[in-house]
């Protein structure tokens, strides 16, 4: 480090050399805080993820009583115990907290900011790391969803886009002003599944996220979709990627949404959103896992399926029909092969299949060894 050099979020210049501070600890403990937030910035971190870091870092001030150069690894013990015991945080949840404060840990410990001359000159002591191996969650699991949350079937994923279209039907047979929502919805839901897209992923699409092309010229301008808004790693921005359409009836679908029904919706969106609302808003999150809910209950499938479970259908469906793993897990986004592999659920039927072809191999490379 350069002589005379403060790096941002250095003591040095969050706190004002030589003045009496009326409450000192409450300063430093400000100070520690505003200055990890602009060592964060400066790494490009979401204003969100650093946000919900500063919170973590309060409530454990408020559950150990101390400020932060008194902490100790016991402290970190106690908190532990207590969030696996009595705030029946999942192991992920519990894992983000604990993976926080170690970053705070090494942000106050480091010699790079000073935090620990100033701590000692003011308070005698100095902060230490107390996060360890030992007292903190590993990340044994790929996954840690909710263990009932499963692929939907087949007959399941038909039912659904049945009543879906049902509902259409019987508004327009009503006369009701419910059916361009309800072909709407019915159109969300088959999008869904025939990408594999998240909620979140499937709210975000605008009309001019599709593209052309020159190796499936008979799906039109439908053949590629531009996912703009994919999961990111925690601290990173959205991750885009490109989605080959595999699925020509949800093209068709799709398409005739947007020539024949969005059109009928006012678009006060500024931005040509997919899916509208009645009053030309963009459709959320929360109203296509409401309208899902209430499809799901109508139809008495089990309360564990969400939306969510129509990208898992995609992908054991996908690999079910032969598709290469490889090329689903860049369909759905996954920087890992693993992850692909959990949102699998390959029926009886195909297990049954690939088994008796490796047995199949396996005799036939016994019978050729014998002869």
């Amino acid at each position: 480090m350069r002589r005379g050099f403060e790096a941002p979020g250095s003591a040095r210049l969050e706190l004002v050399s030589g003045v009496l501070l009326l409450h000192p600890e409450d300063a430093v403990l400000d100070g520690m805080l505003d200055g990890w937030e602009k060592q964060q910035l400066g790494r490009r971190l979401e204003p969100d993820t650093i946000r919900d870091r500063q919170s973590v870092v309060r409530r454990f001030v408020d559950f150990s009583g101390e400020y932060p150069w008194n902490w100790t690894a016991a402290h970190m013990d106690e908190w532990s115990a207590t969030l696996i015991s009595e705030g029946g945080r999942a192991k992920s949840t519990i894992r983000a907290y604990q993976g926080a404060l170690r970053l705070f840990c090494d942000f106050i410990t480091s010699p790079h900011y000073r935090w620990s001359e100033v701590c000692e000159e003011r308070f005698g002591t100095h902060p230490v790391q107390v996060c360890y191996e030992w007292n903190t969650t590993a990340h044994l699991d790929e996954y840690e969803g909710d263990a009932d949350r499963r692929p939907m079937t087949r007959e399941e994923v038909q039912a659904l886009f049945d009543y879906a279209d049902d509902q259409v039907e019987r508004a327009v047979r009503l006369g009701r002003k419910g059916a361009l929502p309800a072909y709407r919805d019915a159109t969300v839901f088959k999008t869904i599944y025939g990408w594999g897209l998240r909620v979140r992923e499937a709210s975000r699409l605008d009309v001019a996220d599709f593209y052309r092309n020159a190796k499936a010229p008979e799906l039109g301008r439908l053949a590629l979709m531009h996912v703009r808004y994919g999961k990111g790693t925690r601290g990173s921005g959205p991750r885009r990627r490109m989605v080959a359409s595999v699925m020509p009836w949800a093209v068709e679908s799709l398409d005739d949404y947007l020539q024949n029904i969005r059109s009928r919706f006012p678009d006060r969106t500024g931005r040509q959103a997919v899916w509208l609302t009645e009053r030309g808003g963009r459709l959320q999150p929360r109203e296509i896992e409401d309208r899902f809910a209430t499809y799901r209950e109508a139809l008495g499938f089990d309360k564990s399926l969400v939306p969510h479970c129509l990208r898992h259908s995609y992908v054991t469906h996908l690999i079910e029909d032969g598709a290469d793993p490889k090329f689903v897990q860049d369909q759905v986004g996954h920087r890992v092969a693993s992850t692909t592999a959990i949102y699998t659920g390959v029926s009886t039927d195909f297990t049954n299949t690939m088994m008796r072809r490796a047995l199949d191999r396996a005799f036939q490379a016994d019978g050729q060894e014998k002869v």
